[in-house]
This record gives C-alpha cells, sequence and structure tokens, in this order.
C-alpha cells in the first residue's frame, strides 16, 4: 500500500553526519616533493594528482597565455619517451587517463587508473611531469585554439561583464585579470615552453596526492623508484604579483552591445582572503543574501520583478584579495532599478539586524551542503593538497564548519558594515547603449565608455 503524502513540515528527517577525515599519511621525498596517501578500497581504482607551484599570474607581460597553454601541452605534448599519439593510445587501451591544466594561481597534473595498471600509468605519469616534449603540431594546435577563444570572447554578453568587472577592480594590466591577445599568443614560443617547465616542475614546488586501493608500502615503494631521484636545479623563488589597491576606482562603465535587449550588471570592490577573522561570518552574510529563501531572490527578483537572475558573494582568494560583487541580469529600462535595489539590499545588511529566521536558513543551507564536499575520499584528499599548497592548516575544514556555526546576528551586521562599501562600488553594464545613456542623462549620472574590440590578429591587414 503506498504511503499517504505528507506535507514537507511533517517530515523528519535523520540529522546530517558527521565530516570526518580518513586516515591519511603525509611524508616528504628527499628532493622536497610532498607526498599525501590515503587508501580506500572500495572500488579497484586509483586516482592521482599533483599540484604544481605555477599559474597565469605569473605570464610575462609581453606572453599572457603561456602558463595555459604550457598546462594543456604537459599532458598533450607527449614525453621524451612516448609521442603523444603513442601515450594516447597507451592510455586508453588501459581505460586510463592522465590530463594537466594550469589556472591562475595552480597547475594540475591528474591520472586515473585500474588497480592492475597502476605501475605503468604512474610511469607515464611521473614521465609527463619529469620529461615533457613538446610536440611541434599540438603547440601549433594549441596556439590557433587560444585564437579562436579571443575570437569568440565578445559573444557572450555575461562572459564579457566579468572579464571586464575584474579589469575594472584589479587593473586590466593586473595579473588577476589581463586577457591573452592575439599578439601574446604569437610571441608564445616553444623555447618559451620548455623555459616554463624548466622553472616550474620542480618536486619542491610539487604535491603528490594518490587515493585508491593501493597497499600503501607499495605505493611508497613505487613513488621513490619514479620521484626519488628526479633532482633537477632549484629555479629562483616566485614572489606572488602586488596587487594596486587604486585600481579599485568607483563609478560607473559601459559597454556598449548594440542588439542586446537586457543589460549584464556587475558592482562591487576589492575584498579580501580566507586568512580574514571575519570570513566565516561573511560567508553567512551570503547565506542571507542569496538561495531561494535569500534576500536577493525574495527582494529583487520574486517581489520587485527587476532581475531574470541575481547573485551576490563575498568571495575570498586563498593568498590574494578576491573581490565582493554582485551581479544581475535585467531588462534595459529596469538597468537603473536593480543596480538601485542592489546597494538597497547591501546598505539594509549594515543598517539593521538580521532576523533569526534569516541566521538560521544561511547556516543551515551553508552547513547541510558542506556536508556534501566530502563524499569521498579524493575529495577531502583535493582539500588537504590545496589547503597546504595555500599554507592554511590542516584542520581549516573544521575551522570554517566551527565559524559558521558560532556566527550569531550581531556579527553578520559587524561584516556588513566593517566590509561592504556600497557607496564606493565599481558598475560595470553591458547593454544597448543608447537606451542606457539616456536613462543615465536623465539622472545626471556621469558613465565611462569601455571599448572591447578585439586587436587584429598579428599580420592582418589594416
Amino acid at each position: 500500500m503506498a504511503a499517504t503524502a505528507k506535507h514537507y513540515s511533517e517530515l523528519s528527517l535523520p540529522p546530517l553526519p558527521e565530516v570526518t577525515i580518513p586516515d591519511y599519511y603525509r611524508y616528504d621525498l628527499a628532493n622536497g616533493l610532498t607526498v599525501y596517501l590515503i587508501e580506500d578500497h572500495q572500488w579497484p581504482i586509483v586516482r592521482g594528482s599533483v599540484i604544481l607551484r605555477a599559474g597565469s599570474r605569473w605570464d610575462p607581460p609581453d606572453r599572457v597565455g603561456l602558463a595555459d597553454i604550457s598546462g594543456e601541452l604537459l599532458r598533450n605534448g607527449g614525453t621524451r619517451e612516448h609521442p603523444a599519439p603513442v601515450l594516447d593510445q597507451l592510455l586508453e587501451e588501459r581505460a586510463a587517463t592522465i590530463e594537466s591544466s594550469i589556472g591562475k594561481t595552480l597547475g594540475r597534473v591528474n591520472f586515473t587508473s585500474l588497480r592492475e595498471n597502476v605501475p605503468e600509468v604512474l610511469d607515464w605519469f611521473a614521465e609527463v611531469i619529469q620529461t615533457p616534449a613538446i610536440a611541434e603540431n599540438r603547440f601549433a594546435l594549441a596556439q590557433q585554439r587560444r585564437q579562436g577563444l579571443i575570437a569568440r570572447r565578445n559573444d557572450n554578453p555575461d562572459g564579457i561583464a566579468q572579464r571586464e568587472f575584474y579589469k575594472l577592480i584589479y587593473g586590466s594590466d593586473s595579473p588577476y585579470a589581463r586577457s591573452p591577445e592575439y599578439l601574446d599568443i604569437a610571441n608564445i614560443t616553444l623555447e618559451d615552453v620548455g623555459q616554463f617547465y624548466d622553472t616550474y616542475l620542480h618536486p619542491s614546488r610539487m604535491i603528490l596526492g594518490i587515493v585508491g586501493d593501493f597497499d600503501r608500502e607499495q605505493m611508497e615503494q613505487m613513488i621513490q623508484d619514479r620521484f626519488g631521484a628526479w633532482n633537477p636545479p632549484l629555479p629562483p623563488p616566485l614572489p606572488l604579483p602586488v596587487i594596486n589597491s587604486a585600481k579599485n576606482d568607483p563609478g560607473l562603465f559601459l559597454v556598449d552591445r548594440p542588439n542586446l535587449s537586457q543589460s549584464y550588471i556587475y558592482l562591487g570592490h576589492l575584498g579580501g582572503t580566507l586568512e580574514d577573522p571575519d570570513v566565516f561570518s561573511l560567508y553567512v552574510l551570503n547565506g542571507v543574501l542569496n538561495g531561494f529563501g535569500g534576500r536577493l531572490f525574495n527582494q529583487v527578483r520574486s517581489r520587485q520583478g527587476l532581475a531574470y537572475s541575481v547573485y551576490a558573494a563575498w568571495n575570498p582568494e586563498f593568498d590574494y584579495p578576491g573581490i565582493f560583487y554582485g551581479k544581475g541580469q535585467t531588462q534595459s529600462s529596469s538597468t537603473l532599478d536593480l543596480i538601485q535595489a542592489l546597494k538597497t539590499e547591501i546598505r539594509a545588511l549594515q543598517q539593521e539586524p538580521i532576523s533569526a529566521p534569516e541566521l538560521a536558513y544561511a547556516k543551515e543551507s551553508i552547513l547541510n551542503s558542506f556536508v556534501f564536499n566530502f563524499r569521498d575520499s579524493g575529495q577531502v584528499l583535493a582539500r588537504l593538497m590545496r589547503y597546504e599548497y595555500f599554507g592554511y592548516p590542516s584542520d581549516f575544514i573544521f575551522r570554517y564548519q566551527q565559524g559558521v556555526k558560532a556566527t550569531q546576528i550581531k556579527d553578520v551586521q559587524q561584516v556588513a558594515r566593517q566590509h561592504l562599501h556600497p557607496d564606493d562600488l565599481t558598475t560595470l553594464i553591458v547593454g544597448e547603449g543608447r537606451t542606457l545613456r539616456e536613462l543615465l542623462e536623465q539622472e545626471s549620472i556621469p558613465i565611462t565608455s569601455i571599448d572591447v574590440t578585439i586587436p587584429a590578429p598579428v599580420g592582418a591587414n589594416s
């Protein structure tokens, strides 16, 4: 007999499971390589990952995109012993994968293998990291792919808005906001990629983590055999690029896209890092603003009908200041109303304490979703490695959870007053320029135009 349906308020749900960290083993090789191992015998699979200290923030100013291309070619360019097509075939025959990429602040090389194939796959994984070879045809293909991305980068209005907003906050030439141009990609050579590998591929700048169905002592020996004798010359240190906070200019900026019937809006200012003592209360503040029960959805989207989508976040980074931003999408005629509504909700957090139900909703949403970041050993390993890479304590996982639980109503108002600056926001609009300028002129609001014309490819006729 089918159960009688119940109203959601009558449902009784079990408490969420406690977050636990599986047993792991951490040690260092003599060459400086840090290793994390977690045995997990649930499935006959082994997964591994190397985090390497590299990133686009260290790209030379005239070769923006070097880290991105080098990260792709680290795997796709083949190794000195196994050309790329051969390596592709070997991995395919064993249902294994090796992948590589380099982002803004770190690089990754990952592998996945069935248990019985781990010795071979680990051999190739070590080759990719220690002896990469740069196939010229794959290098040319990587350049062509980036040129194609440049040509299409203005196709997505929200992509334009995010890109140009970050340039306004950090500065257009900042390593944290700049975009590659055709000339940058053309300047990158095979020799640059080789020099990149010499600079960044060093065991003392890497963390290796392996999780899965293996015996720890046997895995230690395999790692020693493949990485222990690797000891290249130590490259110079990598200081972090400096952020010029003076670039965070308040004001209103417009990117004119004549065929748009709606506006894409970003507004905000420079934020902080995860080291900020208020960071956990700021995450709760995020929860008050967002989600189906948050203020922006309830007030701006549902009651006022101003936005198709609306969102805001205090978005800290690990080792450089992040951004506080609000964003929304609305009809051109409602652009100023949406901007004002976002500012109103920010000010409201500063002027009046939030309600007890709002606090409970925000904390429960965060803590409930937090548990799902630890569904398997691989997710836990990734966090442990990332915390070590950026110099955070291994128990930061629990400090986050405890900090959210401890946040009170007064804390949310305090951090809103201290960290949010609604009168000093940088606001960017991507939309139909003529309509928007008329609206702004009626309100006597000054506006600065931003030109997003893509510079011509190298060698193109003027």
